[in-house]
């Protein structure tokens, strides 16, 4: 605190205001064994060539020229220089909030090149600007559902990323919403025997993703069906958007969610990312975020605004659709980049180079002695297999041969233990995929 511009006086004043006697009251909520009683232990101070000298160390420890086959919801993609190119312009890298539309038209379009994408691709009327990620998304097509139904009760399907889920149920205790999960059945989609049975009349949304967690594609037809039947609201999940240059758009659903990482943005440690959500436009009032628009000006002269900004820092609090006050703008550009770099033909051949290399890579897979596929669902680039031992102890033995393993399934779903999620995409070479079957056999003939 002693970097704060308050002197001792006005500190005793602000500490009065709101009936605490010292700093140490204001903070006695504070656990005990939380708090810090001497000064962190930090080297240093360094000069400039210290400081350069240590980061080259750690650069060296880093590994490269692994071959990974792990997806589950960050997936790896090619991507071209011309996007980072533009994006750190600096018109774009440090711009904010356009609020002065006179000053900010080229902000305002992309966003607005970026909301049109988002609508083509997911068959929908209207996309907002961004949000955080596709976890967060889902959650606020979820809070969107829930204000415009005035129900409580949520489906979820157990095939939607658990780490949705757990976002899911964090806004959930707070909200009053009540999370109910669908099983999944034998070939690894929706239970729909199971979500008819949940039916009520207190249904707010039917939440389901596709293609799902374990790589499985969903026909949205009779979930949505069931949804409407009661007046709930169909919520559909998107964590790989390269399918949707193969797969059709969800035009079923009355809110999509997506995360746009596919589209020009790097894994890199898990963030940061970019939400989308799309709706139908009567829906558009209890949208979340920013939406940008068309229009015209006094002269004729095409522009573009913010239309619609129901957040908290511009209405009412009690009246804000959400309280993510900033959305990845520049995240969204580079999506908006990278879609327009790549054409509709683009992503098309795109995801058919990622369907046939996973078709590819599971039957090179099923080759091996004791693999199993798990589930016989259609899938897009990812795939579900069983294994004869521990994912874990044959991961360890794929790291030794340059390979980053499938994801283990075992620790989100307790009845999938050794079973695996498989991810190849168009990086992925074809001597890479065989490589990795060879690696997994031998792994699996090692010794307990």
């Amino acid at each position: 605190m002693r970097y704060l511009p308050k002197s001792p006086v006005e500190r005793q004043e602000m500490l009065a205001a709101i009936g605490a006697k010292s700093i140490d009251e204001l903070f006695s909520s504070i656990p005990e064994k939380y708090r810090l009683r001497e000064a962190l232990k930090i080297p240093g101070p360094y000069s400039e060539a210290e400081v350069i000298q240590y980061f080259k160390e750690r650069a060296a420890e880093n590994a490269a020229g692994y071959t990974s086959f792990l997806g589950a919801g960050v997936y790896n993609h090619l991507r071209s220089v011309v996007t980072d190119t533009i994006i750190q312009r600096g018109e774009f890298l440090t711009s904010y909030t356009p609020y002065q539309a006179e000053i900010s038209q080229g902000t305002l379009q992309a966003i607005f090149e970026f909301q049109t994408l988002m609508c083509q691709l997911t068959g929908q009327d209207v996309a907002n600007a961004s949000m955080y990620d596709g976890s967060t998304a889902t959650t606020e097509a979820v809070l969107m559902a829930q204000r415009l139904t005035g129900r409580q009760r949520v489906l979820v399907a157990r095939s939607v990323h658990p780490e949705y889920r757990d976002v899911l149920k964090t806004y959930a205790k707070n909200s009053g919403l009540r999370i109910e999960e669908i099983p999944f059945t034998a070939s690894g989609t929706v239970d729909a025997k199971a979500l008819q049975a949940a039916l009520k009349d207190d249904l707010a949304a039917v939440v389901v993703q596709s293609p799902n967690f374990f790589g499985a594609i969903e026909s949205y037809a009779p979930l949505a069906e069931a949804a409407h039947a009661v007046g709930a609201m169909f919520v559909v999940a998107i964590t790989e958007g390269i399918s949707l240059g193969l797969l059709r758009p969800p035009a079923e659903a009355d809110i999509v969610a997506m995360e746009a990482q596919s589209f020009g943005l790097p894994p890199s440690y898990g963030g940061p990312f970019a939400g989308v959500i799309a709706a139908r436009e009567k829906y558009v009032r209890q949208m979340p975020g920013r939406l940008a628009g068309q229009t015209t000006d006094s002269e004729g002269h095409r522009g573009f605004v913010l239309t619609l900004a129901t957040r908290e820092q511009h209405i009412r609090r009690e009246k804000a659709t959400s309280n993510i006050c900033t959305n990845q703008a520049l995240c969204a550009l580079a999506a908006t980049v990278h879609l327009t770099l790549l054409g509709k033909e683009g992503l098309r051949e795109m995801a058919e180079q990622n369907l046939a290399k996973a078709r590819f890579a599971l039957a090179e897979l099923l080759k091996i002695p004791g693999v199993r596929r798990t589930f016989d669902a259609p899938f897009f680039n990812e795939f579900t297999v069983e294994l004869p031992r521990s994912v874990k102890i044959v991961n360890s033995h794929l790291v030794r041969e340059k390979i980053v393993g499938p994801l283990a399934l075992g620790t989100p779903y307790p009845e999938l233990t050794k079973h695996a999620l498989v991810c190849v995409t168009e990086t992925t070479p074809r001597a890479e995929i065989e490589r990795f079957a060879g690696a997994l056999k031998r792994a699996l003939e090692q010794p307990v």
